[in-house]
């Protein structure tokens, strides 16, 4: 979870408001107190945490719940939004064929980020083509190019050319405009005059649509200064924060940089190339505080190939004609979708669940495990699970290296998820359905 330590420490304002008895001065006092702590830890500018929980407390205090709602929710409620509002304005980035351009220092993960884009746009479906404009490092032009294969991005670089305006209006000729195009451009220690000179000339060449500034987290506070800097002299339309899944300064840098003037467009979320998402401060919020993100489940899903099996599996498992077959394709695209560890923050109640990391990390281990068990039945075992017995049990057990036992734990909880169809119709019964499931020791054999 991105901000894991800023997110547990705000769940706990919440659940403590939740078992209070009545909304004084005195809870009031603690939660300002709690919010600041879990703020400031996160770097997040001494002055805007003071500010966010005096509004909190001024809103308590001034503003009347809604018709049926009590004050505890409306506290929560008022916590959330004025989380939200130091997170920055929804400007939404429409992944649509267009110029991009990046800039940013050096070491800030540019290069990367801009095969990572290149992914994203594949997956909205929108062709992309990445330009290497870096021409003060050499490893950077090899590092993209490797990176264009790796996602099947087209690729264009000119090593004998030192001019990287030139070789940014190269690019933009060879690629048609129905491509998203890249320009990854130099980066510095500092924000020099050379620096400025050079990447304004790209821009006059390249005419971007969007300029995206790439920024690492872990800059924390001092990143809402570079995006000033580079807003003045490039005039930004985006910033792309990197690494702020790892990063214990992520909460200065989102602010600060929310504070620029200049939207945050992108986060980091990982080190894998799939792990970059659009920012949507809303959303951002929702999943902190343990609300989850249900929209970013189902777009998830949705770019999933062999989906429709999956679909087709899930309304089998509603139907009660479901088999070891749909039982795989739904593991499948379950571990498509990414890690129990990223996937649980954007279930509602699951962030807030008592499941702990490890426990995460067994379930994950263990249904994989269910996977290669599976593959080694028959057809004829995988649509009648009912004969799997004795001869059988041993034969799998064997052939996909698993203790019989462990078959067994695959077939009990086979037939749980049969059980739970009615819980899948609603949220709430999968919800529970789940947490009963990870919060069992990682699905430990029966």
């Amino acid at each position: 979870m991105v901000l894991d330590s800023l997110g547990k420490s705000l769940r706990n304002v919440l659940a403590k408001i939740a078992k209070s008895g009545a909304v004084d001065e005195e809870l009031l006092a603690e939660v300002s107190r709690d919010i600041q702590r879990a703020l400031l830890q996160s770097d997040v500018n001494v002055q805007l945490a003071l500010e966010l929980t005096t509004r909190v407390k001024q809103r308590a205090k001034e503003e009347k719940p809604p018709a049926g709602a009590s004050l505890r929710d409306f506290l929560v409620r008022i916590v959330y939004e004025e989380i939200r509002r130091i997170m920055g304005e929804d400007r939404a980035f429409e992944m649509k064929p267009r110029r991009v351009m990046l800039v940013g220092l050096f070491g800030q993960g540019k290069t990367t980020t801009a095969a990572k884009l290149a992914r994203l746009y594949q997956k909205k479906g929108v062709r992309a083509a990445l330009i290497a404009a870096d021409v003060h490092r050499p490893a950077a032009i090899d590092q993209l190019e490797q990176l264009s294969k790796r996602v099947n991005a087209s690729f264009y670089a000119n090593r004998a050319e030192r001019r990287a305006e030139v070789i940014a209006a190269e690019g933009v000729a060879k690629f048609p405009s129905s491509d998203a195009i890249i320009l990854d451009t130099a980066g510095r220690s500092n924000l020099d005059p050379e620096l400025i000179a050079e990447i304004q000339r790209c821009k006059t060449a390249f005419e971007p649509q969007e300029v995206l500034l790439v920024l690492d987290a872990a800059m924390g506070q001092s990143a809402g200064r570079s995006a000033e800097a580079f807003h003045k002299a490039v005039g930004l339309t985006g910033v792309i924060l990197t690494k702020l899944d790892g990063s214990a300064k992520g909460g200065g840098a989102l602010s600060a940089v929310a504070r620029s003037g200049a939207p945050i467009q992108f986060v980091g979320v990982g080190e894998h190339i799939e792990d970059l998402e659009q920012f949507d401060p809303t959303r951002f919020v929702s999943r902190l505080l343990g609300m989850g993100d249900i929209q970013t489940l189902l777009e998830r899903f949705e770019s999933l190939e062999g989906k429709e099996d999956a679909e087709k599996a899930a309304e089998s498992l509603l139907t009660g004609k479901f088999t070891l077959h749909e039982f795989y394709v739904q593991l499948e695209s379950l571990g498509k979708m990414g890690p129990f560890s990223k996937l649980k923050s954007l279930i509602p109640g699951l962030a807030t669940a008592k499941i702990d990391d490890q426990q995460v990390e067994d379930t994950q281990a263990r249904l994989a495990s269910f996977k290669v068990i599976m593959d080694s039945m028959t057809k004829e075992e995988m649509s009648n699970p009912q004969i799997l017995k004795g001869d059988r049990v041993q034969r799998i057990a064997r052939g996909s290296g698993h203790r019989p036992q462990e078959v067994r734990a695959l077939l009990k909880y086979y037939e749980q998820t049969k059980r739970a169809a009615h819980g899948i119709a609603s949220n709430r019964k999968l919800r529970r359905h789940m947490e009963r499931q990870l919060a069992s020791g990682g699905l430990k054999p029966g």
